[in-house]
Formats: structure tokens, C-alpha cells, sequence
């Protein structure tokens, strides 16, 4: 745990000194593109704190949907912003993926499941609509014929 304080005090001493050193213009950084690292660094630091703690599951779904977040809005600032009219499925994903990761190394509690598979399937849906240019019209109802044919043929025990 002291290593931990170590790492994160270090780190927070040297991001001071960088935004210091940019403030006296000693260096210059154009900060303004560096806006996504206050939802990336949180969110690796919830994913970290569980891999090394692994105490607590919950830290993975913030920490899914933070770095998830944050990836996405780096994505709009290096390939451009018109890019969200192509990303903006990531949202409900980050929320699914950080459930995922809650019921993968959590209690496997089945009832997750159903958000899971809600968030992702909505996101998958959307993210086909958004890359091929096939219209609402025609990725509903074949998402609904995938769904009905995995209920049919998909029989637990």
C-alpha cells in the first residue's frame, strides 16, 4: 500500500511541475488536447486499484466507463471531432463494458447480464448503423431476428 502512495504522490508532484513549467511558459504544451487524461487516468487508476487490491469489483465499472470515455475523446481530438457522428455508440458501451467487467470478476450475478446485454447490443446495433449506412430500418429488425433465433436454438438446461 505505501509503494501505492509512493507511485500516485510522484505522479501528482510531476504533474504539478509540467503545469507550473507550462504556466511560466519555461515549457509549452498545448494542455487543451490533454483534457481526455482527467477521464483516462482515473479510470486506469480504478482498473489498477482492483488488479493490484483486488478486493473490490466495483472499482471495474467506473473504470471501465471512464477509460472507455476518455479513449473516445482522444480518438475525436487526434482523427477529429466529426468522428462522434461515428463514436458516439462508445457511451452506452463504456457503461457495458464496465458491468461486464463487474460480472466477470465479481460474484457472476446473472441479473447483470440483462443491462449488459442491453448496453452492448444497443451499442453494436448503432455502431453498424453508423459504419455501414444501413438505416434504423433495416438493423432493428434483423437485430430482432438475431435475437429470437439465438432464444429459440439456445435451450439451458
Amino acid at each position: 500500500m505505501k509503494s501505492s502512495r509512493a507511485i500516485l504522490g510522484t505522479l501528482i508532484i510531476l504533474i504539478g511541475l509540467v503545469l507550473l513549467l507550462n504556466n511560466l511558459n519555461l515549457i509549452n504544451i498545448d494542455l487543451s488536447q490533454l483534457w481526455p487524461l482527467f477521464l483516462l487516468v482515473p479510470g486506469l487508476a480504478f482498473e489498477i486499484g482492483y488488479l493490484t487490491g483486488g478486493r473490490d469489483p466495483g472499482l471495474l465499472v467506473p473504470g471501465g466507463m471512464l477509460t472507455t470515455y476518455g479513449l473516445v475523446f482522444f480518438a475525436n481530438i487526434i482523427w477529429g471531432w466529426h468522428n462522434m457522428a461515428y463514436l458516439w455508440p462508445a457511451f452506452p458501451l463504456g457503461v457495458a463494458i464496465g458491468l461486464f467487467q463487474l460480472y466477470l470478476f465479481g460474484k457472476r450475478e446473472a441479473a447483470l447480464l440483462i443491462p449488459i446485454g442491453i448496453l452492448g447490443g444497443y451499442s453494436a446495433i448503432a455502431f453498424l448503423n453508423a459504419y455501414t449506412g444501413l438505416g434504423w430500418e433495416t438493423v432493428f429488425p434483423v437485430a430482432l431476428i438475431a435475437v429470437g433465433v439465438l432464444l429459440l436454438f439456445n435451450r439451458k438446461k
